[in-house]
Order: structure tokens, then C-alpha cells, then sequence
């Protein structure tokens, strides 16, 4: 794959989210397919897997894979030479060269005024909300698209238009990791922890 690229402050981010299906090391990464064709299999397992919305591959195309933490976190390496996946620490740097404070940063839910309309890009692909009409929309070239996730508890795929997701790779206890979210509603920067089993897109940071 070939990924865009752009600098923000001291950092250089891949501006397209991941779509690998091998670690570093040319091993596949386990693919899941959907409910009906593989029922309760994406809930259930705790080595790395990824998918992409709906099955589909033009969602793949526009918006990536969608992969759980476990591949996040593997040892054979989700991100090709050169790139990591970031920590949560260094979204909170990409968040404080947007204009975030280090207290605002360091809290949980929606944090900032406008980084998360910042880092979003394509209004075609979003629900039209406050997200998308912030006047420095898309200015960063990050491009967040809205490409959902998808659910640790059920394996549905959820969010597609009106979210973006992103893991970090830092974990937030033995079942979750923190993650960063946009919502189409708001112009800030979600950060919680969540269900390493959840699906969410993945984005690299230049080593």
C-alpha cells in the first residue's frame, strides 16, 4: 500500500488509515467476516484480527481496515518499517499542536474546542453536524473519515457517516486501550478506553 502523508508539529502522520492484512513479518492477520457468515467469532477472540464495514470493499477502498487491539498490539508488528502506532501520549501531542491544553488532553471524553474538526476532512462522507461546520474543518490534512467500527460484544458494525475511531497503543487496563473518537456532532476529541475486542481503524506515526 501507499499512504499519503502529512506533518503536524513534530510529528509525521500517515493521512489514510491502515489497510494492511499481514504483520511486518509477511504473516496474515486473521480476517472476520460478518455475523451471519462467521457468527461469534470477532467477540470471542483475543489474537489479532481484522475486517472492514459491512464486508464490503469499497469501504475498505475509502476508509481502511477496521482491526481489534490485539493486531494493534502484536508483536510481529501491525505497522510496516518505519511507523508505529501511536500512543496516547503521542495523540495527546498531535491534539496539544491543535491548540489543545496539556490538562484538557489529559482528561477523558470530549476534550478541546475544535481539534477534532481540524483533523476530519471529506464533508461528502460525514452526517452534516457540528463537526463538519466548524470554519477550520479539514484544515490539518489529517483527513478523519467517518468509517465506524465495530462492536466487542456482538460483532455488528456500527457508526459508519457519523464516527471515527482510532486506537491508540497504550492499554487502559487487561480488557481495554484507549482509543481517540470524532462524532459528527461535535467539533472536539473523544478519548476513552474501550474493548480490546472492538473494531477501530488504525492510523501510523512516522518512528
Amino acid at each position: 500500500n501507499v499512504y499519503q502523508t502529512i506533518q503536524i508539529g513534530n510529528q509525521v502522520w500517515m493521512a489514510e488509515n491502515l489497510k494492511v492484512t499481514h504483520y511486518r513479518d509477511g504473516t496474515s492477520i486473521q480476517y472476520v467476516q460478518n455475523e451471519l457468515t462467521e457468527p461469534d467469532v470477532w467477540e470471542t477472540l483475543t489474537t489479532g484480527a481484522y475486517c472492514y464495514y459491512d464486508d464490503s470493499q469499497s469501504n475498505q477502498t475509502t476508509y481502511g481496515n477496521l482491526y481489534n487491539w490485539y493486531a494493534v498490539a502484536d508483536s510481529r508488528n501491525i505497522a510496516p518499517e518505519g511507523w508505529h502506532v501511536p500512543t496516547d501520549a503521542e495523540w495527546k501531542e498531535l491534539e496539544m499542536a491543535l491548540g489543545m491544553s496539556q490538562s484538557e488532553a489529559d482528561d477523558a471524553g470530549y476534550r478541546g474546542t475544535n481539534e477534532g474538526s481540524k483533523l476530519a476532512g471529506n464533508a461528502g462522507l460525514w452526517t452534516d453536524g457540528e463537526l463538519e461546520n466548524d470554519s477550520e474543518f479539514a484544515t490539518t490534512g489529517f483527513t478523519a473519515l467517518p468509517g465506524g467500527a465495530r462492536y466487542y460484544s456482538s460483532g455488528d458494525y456500527f457508526s459508519m457517516g457519523n464516527g471515527a475511531y482510532f486506537w491508540s497503543a497504550t492499554e487502559g487496563g487487561s480488557y481495554n486501550a484507549w482509543y481517540r473518537g470524532l462524532d459528527y456532532g461535535s467539533s472536539g476529541v473523544y478519548r476513552y478506553d474501550y474493548y480490546k475486542r472492538g473494531g477501530f481503524s488504525v492510523r501510523l506515526l512516522r518512528d
